[in-house]
């Protein structure tokens, strides 16, 4: 019997366990967020003039059904909404007076948010994602990957809340 008690007692903390770990609370990325520069980058990677991110700042607004992102660049502001089950979102971007067509799903990977990105530049397709998380210290952490031209090309972003 005492045999018993005690496994009941191990499967009932292997149980608990394991709700907590699959229960993580999603972070919130939400606030005003400015880059780190990364001194050892390559100019233009890393430094806020490569693709992907919030470039050299921006503001994110979270809720439990969407995340919206507005960045200024050379280009003006641009403005993201992203829906946060997965269903597809259009973010259309004006690009020296054209409009470019992006086509995205954002879902979580744990603590983790992955958004993809289609984009439509004159005919042109471009696939990116953007893995968002934050790390010890709550910085916002975004790495971008992008093919561009067949050539797939990965930055990563490091941002300071304020």
């Amino acid at each position: 019997m005492k045999r018993i008690v005690t496994l009941i007692a191990a499967l009932s903390v292997i149980a608990g366990s394991i709700s907590i770990v699959s229960a993580q609370a999603k972070p919130s990325f939400a606030g005003k967020w400015t880059l780190v520069p990364d001194p050892n980058a390559p100019a233009g990677r890393g430094r806020g003039g490569g693709f992907g991110g919030l470039g050299q700042a921006g503001t994110v607004e979270q809720n439990d059904k969407t995340i919206t992102t507005v960045s200024t660049n050379q280009a003006g502001e641009t403005k993201a909404i992203y829906n946060l089950d997965g269903t597809e979102t259009k973010n259309p971007l004006n690009f020296n007076g054209n409009t470019v067509d992006r086509l995205s799903k954002a879902k979580w990977d744990g603590v983790k948010l992955v958004i993809s990105t289609t984009t439509n530049f004159n005919g042109n397709t471009i696939e990116s994602t953007q893995t968002w998380s934050l790390d010890a210290s709550g910085n916002l952490v975004i790495e971008s990957t992008s093919n561009f031209g067949g050539n797939p090309t990965t930055t990563k972003l490091t941002y300071k809340k304020g």
